[in-house]
């Protein structure tokens, strides 16, 4: 299944194989020409991680939409869902485009598993062009060590981009990492360095973006959190006329009192 899919991407295996012949005859090691492959990659597909958190962005100003909506159906989940969908339509927002740069890295993954057993053959110093624990490129890492940091660094870098969506997905956004790094798990190292530094490139992505940039959270509007008391004077006079102009006392008791001092002078 995995040759069927590298044949199909057939240009593309063409590609990253140059760039990594490229990197190796510049003098870089074949692990390190795989990390500084790996950040080529990334660099080309920044547009769809700035697409990606633009559609987050609007995830997020959706969200008290998004509550309302599950409290005013929070005991028929099939009209839940059914509001939410049309809300999504109506914003034109995609849920599920947060696994965009995801899904599209699958291909460049799958590419580059074919490429490094062609290299296996190909150049006999790609076996032993790892490092550490992971010297033999070809073969699984021993420890488990690179799937778990593979894993690891895509969870937190999720959780950095998913504090304001919608929970399912974030809970889809936290298994998938694992599924998929459970399914990989026995690939050849190689394969690893390029994932490992791939999440570590998300992660220093989300934290930039998420935080400075365009994805930073939206401070409260301090026009919407000032209208409640500029419209309390504007309600005070409508609440039944307890506020408007009360009658005049009557001076009754102070004419009484001056006339009886008028008598007793006369007496």
């Amino acid at each position: 299944m995995v040759d069927f899919l590298g044949r199909l991407f057939g240009p593309l295996s063409g590609l990253i194989s140059g760039a990594l012949d490229l990197f190796h005859s510049l003098g870089a090691p074949w692990w390190l020409s795989i990390v500084l492959l790996t950040v080529l990659v990334r660099a080309l597909l920044f547009p769809l991680t700035l697409r990606q958190v633009k559609n987050m962005r609007a995830m997020q100003e959706l969200r008290p939409e998004m509550e309302e909506i599950r409290a005013r159906y929070k005991k028929d989940r099939r009209k839940q869902q059914e509001a939410m969908t049309e809300l999504y339509r109506e914003r034109r927002v995609n849920p599920l485009a947060g696994f965009l740069p995801i899904l599209v890295q699958i291909p460049v993954f799958l590419t580059l598993y074919r490429v490094v057993r062609g290299h296996e053959e190909a150049f006999p110093s790609f076996a032993s062009g790892g490092l550490l624990w992971f010297s033999d490129l070809t073969m699984p890492d021993p420890y488990f060590i690179l799937p778990v940091l593979s894993a690891s660094l895509l969870l937190v870098a999720s959780e950095v981009s998913s504090k304001n969506v919608d929970p399912r997905q974030r809970r889809m956004m936290r298994f998938l990492p694992i599924a998929f790094t459970a399914f990989i798990a026995r690939f050849p190292a190689g394969l690893f360095v390029y994932w490992v530094t791939s999440n570590a490139v998300t992660l220093v992505q989300n934290l930039i973006v998420y935080r400075l940039g365009p994805g930073k959270l939206l401070p409260p509007d301090p026009q919407k959190a000032q209208e409640p008391s500029a419209q309390e004077p504007a309600e005070r006079p409508s609440s039944g006329g307890k506020d408007q102009a009360k009658p005049p006392q009557s001076a009754g008791p102070k004419k009484t009192r001056a006339k009886r001092r008028k008598k007793k002078k006369k007496r």
